[in-house]
């Protein structure tokens, strides 16, 4: 780690030029046809997308959003080499747990705006942003797809910050980083908390339905269709992400268009609409802040170099499966969610495990009330 351990405040000032330069891009979009009509079977449709760039380019108030990001105490320190973005979030409760939040792709610390008043009245927040994503770029060398060395960097953040012993909470990749906390750091994690977790290898054989029950056959069918039918994205980003950074990076609709089908695919079944799962303004928020920091790019990288990790640990989580954690761990499953207990959970080892008929993907967006009740179920103290 490096020896440099200052911590230093950090605010958003996106130049007037780059908003400028966004708004022109926008306006001067080449689009292209939409041969099936108007739904998503060949991904996202025309109509919807030129909708949803109209406004981000002319009715979206991004200075707005800016100032009111800017009201929560952001700051940058740097870890092996590279620059860390994290919000720090105190509660006025002085023995409250610290808490480390861990987003995923394609996500930063926005995802986590609406779960901090809540789950600040009794956590001390610490909101990194995964390196090559939001203001935690540009990545300083190769590698930060390892998420074992992004838990290590977590740790040391942690350690800069005075914490001691502190508890964790990770959705998608950061349900990977939370896992390697324990690891990395024994005896300093007090449980860890997920969402969004895949049952199974995504280029791996279809999911055998054979005994389930109702509930995880249908995640079960699901997951198997999205194998052959949803993974474009991962196979680009797994296998050759410098070739789509080129138009992830130049075009904001490419970008645009990259996250908003995720949203629509990922978000929970009742939702027509990327923007009924999730307010219009939050995520071209979230859009925005991949746009103006090249996080397209770089995150995908990031994914490649996570992939390649992920399938050398494949086969090593087969043979441990039935192992305990390393730490206390407890899972929320919401509506969209293909988790399946029998599978991430065959010995029986986890504690808390908590299913929601509303949400999905990205639950600290979608359903803010019911994934801060789940955290703090979970760490809550035990009963006398």
């Amino acid at each position: 780690m490096t020896t440099n351990t200052e911590i230093r405040p950090f605010r958003i000032e996106v130049s007037d030029a780059d908003l400028a330069d966004l708004r022109d891009r926008l306006a001067r979009a080449r689009w292209p046809q939409h041969p099936s009509g108007e739904d998503w079977s060949r991904g996202v449709p025309t109509s919807y997308l030129r909708d949803l760039a109209e406004y981000w380019g002319t009715g979206f108030d991004w200075r707005a959003q800016e100032a009111a990001l800017n009201e929560i105490p952001q700051f940058v320190t740097t870890i092996d080499g590279q620059d860390i973005h994290f919000l720090h979030v105190r509660s006025a409760r002085p023995d409250a747990t610290p808490l480390v939040l861990t987003h995923g792709w394609p996500s930063s610390f926005v995802e986590f705006l609406d779960v901090l008043e809540p789950l600040s009245a009794d956590f001390h927040l610490v909101v990194p942003t995964l390196p090559g994503y939001g203001f935690s770029t540009p990545v300083a060398d190769s590698g930060w797809g390892n998420l074992f060395r992004v838990a290590s960097a977590w740790d040391e953040l942690m350690r800069r910050l005075g914490y001691d012993r502190y508890a964790a909470h990770g959705t998608d990749a950061g349900s990977g980083v939370s896992l390697l906390l324990p690891m990395v750091a024994p005896g300093r994690v007090l449980g860890v908390h997920l969402t969004g977790t895949s049952p199974a290898m995504p280029f791996g054989p279809p999911i055998d339905t054979a005994g389930l029950d109702e509930a995880d056959r249908r995640r079960a069918e699901h997951f198997n269709h999205v194998q052959q039918d949803g993974l474009g994205y991962l196979h680009l980003q797994a296998t050759r992400p410098q070739t789509l950074a080129y138009s992830l990076n130049d075009s904001p609709v490419g970008q645009l268009a990259w996250i908003v089908e995720k949203f629509r695919e990922w978000t929970d079944p009742a939702a027509e609409l990327p923007d009924d799962a999730v307010s219009r303004d939050r995520l071209l928020t979230a859009v925005s802040v991949f746009w103006f920091t090249g996080a397209g790019a770089s995150s995908a990288h990031a994914v490649y170099e996570g992939m390649q990790v992920y399938r050398q640990m494949a086969a090593a989580q087969q043979d441990h499966a039935s192992a305990p954690p390393a730490a206390r761990t407890g899972y929320a499953v919401f509506a969209g969610d293909d988790t399946i207990r029998s599978l991430v959970d065959p010995a029986g080892h986890v504690e808390h495990w908590s299913e929601f008929d509303r949400g999905g993907h990205f639950p600290a967006m979608e359903v803010p009330d019911l994934l801060s009740a789940d955290i703090k179920a979970f760490f809550a103290p035990p009963s006398p």
